[in-house]
């Protein structure tokens, strides 16, 4: 029998590995500043910039950009669509793995 294997349910804008742990770490959270995730993704200030754009792009993550002081704060929660795209990824992953 074909299997229902199917790569094309991977979602491939949560799939990036800086992505799927941005999404991992928001999932646990109301929201995280810039600084955290940098440090608990261990990646630098233009990789992580990249890759929360590209998740605040898709209506995944929403990024607030403000002052605390004088000093810059740039914090990113996950939205309710980000929120159902990662439950809708990680079961299409327990789906797959599940079938291995």
């Amino acid at each position: 029998m074909a299997d229902e294997f199917d790569i094309n349910r991977i979602d491939d804008v949560i799939h990036g590995r800086v992505r799927l742990g941005i999404m991992a770490v928001l999932a646990g959270v109301d929201s995280a500043d810039f600084n955290t995730l940098k440090t608990r993704l261990q990646t630098t200030d233009g990789n992580l910039s990249v890759h929360l754009r590209k998740l605040e792009d898709a209506g995944f993550v929403a990024v607030n950009k403000r002052f605390e002081g004088r000093k810059p704060l740039t914090e990113a929660s996950m939205t309710p669509a980000g929120r159902k795209a990662f439950v809708a990824y990680l079961d299409t992953m327990q789906g797959l793995v599940g079938k291995a």
